[in-house]
């Protein structure tokens, strides 16, 4: 039976070795869980203090829990993190990837959150990882406290990026540095030693992993005004998959109590949102 999430046994071999050096380097001090659900076995990471109030982070496509590496210093002193491998993504968790629409990675999701003994919690969700987090909100409302959607797909309109990057995947090295910047923004010229090896495995993952190309499902208006609980939404003006001045006006119509930070000169990819993303979190616990 084929992967459905690596190109080759040996490319899932070398993200997940990287992986593995990635996190022994964690920061602080965690936890490595294996939970058992109905997709498979799920990975997940906790850290911070265990009577903390609970934050499940869910990374994007194309990534794992090392996506938080930057954040869970800061974040970890006031909260109890939960940074989950999606299945069907380049972690430790099952590789399937069940259908987007319909209640798959819902019931998948119960079963984690079962597994961790949360029965509420916050919600730090990033591009696919923020749909996730919306989708779980729109059908277990009572479970979900708050929300931060970075980028998040199921809002604003997907773009066809895929038309943009086809000739450049015939350039090169040149064409998929300039992809890479597209999404990502432009790399920096000297990059800080402690974040090369974060670096390369996603290098790696790049280059390993089967893309997702489908159409992920938006929140209908009437859905997204059901979203009582607190939402802040972080969105970049130059996003090249989501359409991020959709995602704002959506959100301003239907969801008017979502606090809106829109990056005029922002990529897909945001850095340095660490300090709004946690005064948000204390504000709600206030």
């Amino acid at each position: 039976m084929s992967d459905v999430v690596y190109r080759s046994a040996e490319a899932a071999a070398g993200v997940e070795t990287l992986y593995r050096r990635v996190l022994d380097h964690w920061p602080v001090a965690h936890t490595e869980l294996h939970l058992p659900t109905r997709q498979g076995s799920t990975f997940v990471l906790a850290c911070g203090p265990e009577t903390a109030p609970p934050v499940v982070l869910l990374h994007g496509a194309q990534a794992n829990a090392a996506a938080w590496m930057l954040d869970v210093a800061t974040w970890s002193t006031k909260f109890r993190l939960f940074a989950v491998d999606m299945i069907g993504e380049a972690g430790f968790s099952a590789r399937v990837r069940p259908q987007l629409d319909g209640e798959a990675h819902t019931l998948w999701l119960d079963d984690v959150l079962e597994g961790l003994n949360l029965s509420r919690c916050a919600i730090v969700g990033t591009s696919l990882g923020g749909w996730l987090a919306l989708d779980y909100a729109k059908r277990r409302p009572d479970a979900v406290e708050a929300l931060v959607l970075l980028c998040p797909a199921g809002i604003g309109r997907q773009k066809n990026f895929l038309l943009k990057a086809l000739p450049l995947f015939l350039l090169g090295a040149w064409g998929k540095r300039r992809i890479r910047e597209l999404v990502f923004g432009p790399a920096p010229e000297i990059l800080p030693e402690e974040m090369r090896p974060l670096a390369q495995l996603m290098e790696c993952v790049g280059q390993a992993i089967k893309p997702r190309v489908v159409r992920i499902p938006r929140l209908t208006d009437v859905e997204l005004k059901r979203l009582a609980m607190p939402i802040l939404t972080i969105v970049g003006g130059q996003d090249v998959l989501i359409e991020s001045r959709d995602t704002r006006e959506r959100l301003r119509r239907a969801a008017p109590q979502a606090e809106i930070c829109f990056i005029e000169d922002g990529y897909h990819f945001l850095p340095d949102q660490t300090s709004r993303i946690m005064a948000f979190l204390e504000s709600w616990r206030s």
